[in-house]
């Protein structure tokens, strides 16, 4: 990835206003468009183990920038961040960039009511598959577990409170993250290096997924 897309996000968070930004539009459109290459290696790294991903078009890919205010008590009109949403279903792979606060993931992190139970009902009655997928080595070593933002304090409804999947039937999301540096998104082998991360993220993918059918 090229410098140009951290230092336009730099310089945003400190000019988060229409006036600034439609001034720099140019900058903000190289800067996008460095992304988009970076994401379109990344996506070919990708699908040299997940071939679906393969059909996905960078471009498409990427979140807009505009933020919407409407709801929120921030009204600064733009994110100061890029994200790209890699993958066609629920569960898929996530890139955040972000000056110092840049991340990996994937798995699920917003689902329905009903979807969720779903999951939930999946997870509880194939506990050993699901383990088997969390307890994985290299699953580990790069993301450590599942995220637990916004976990219950007890076992949703419609579960036994002895269930030994009590643990993950709290959770609300299914995603797993994992941090990279400012260096990191610099490197030129970064496309290949986050790929094999998101590697040992694919049979989280494909569980999820399934239970989702």
């Amino acid at each position: 990835m090229k410098i140009s897309v951290l230092n336009f996000l730099k310089t945003l968070e400190k000019n988060n206003n229409r006036e600034w930004f439609n001034e720099h539009k140019k900058q903000y459109n190289n800067a996008r468009e460095d992304l988009v290459l970076f994401v379109e290696k990344l996506i070919s790294e990708i699908a040299g183990f997940d071939k679906e991903i393969g059909k996905l078009d960078p471009q498409k890919s990427l979140f807009r920038i505009y933020r919407d205010t409407r709801f929120s008590q921030n009204k600064d009109p733009y994110k100061i961040n890029f994200g790209a949403n890699i993958g066609f279903k629920n569960a898929g792979y996530y890139l955040h960039i972000q000056p110092g606060q840049s991340f990996l993931a994937g798995g699920i992190y917003m689902l329905g009511n009903d979807k969720l139970a779903a999951l939930r009902k999946e997870i509880s009655g194939n506990a050993e598959a699901f383990q088997k997928i969390i307890r994985e080595a290299s699953f580990c070593h790069y993301f450590g577990g599942l995220s637990e933002d916004g976990k219950l304090k007890r076992v949703p409804s419609g579960f036994e409170k002895e269930d030994p999947m009590a643990a993950y039937l709290k959770l609300k999301y299914f995603a797993a993250v994992h941090p990279v540096s400012d260096k990191e998104l610099l490197e030129d082998a970064a496309p290949k290096k986050f790929a094999e991360i998101y590697k040992s993220l694919k049979p989280l993918n494909d569980f999820l997924n399934a239970a989702l059918l």
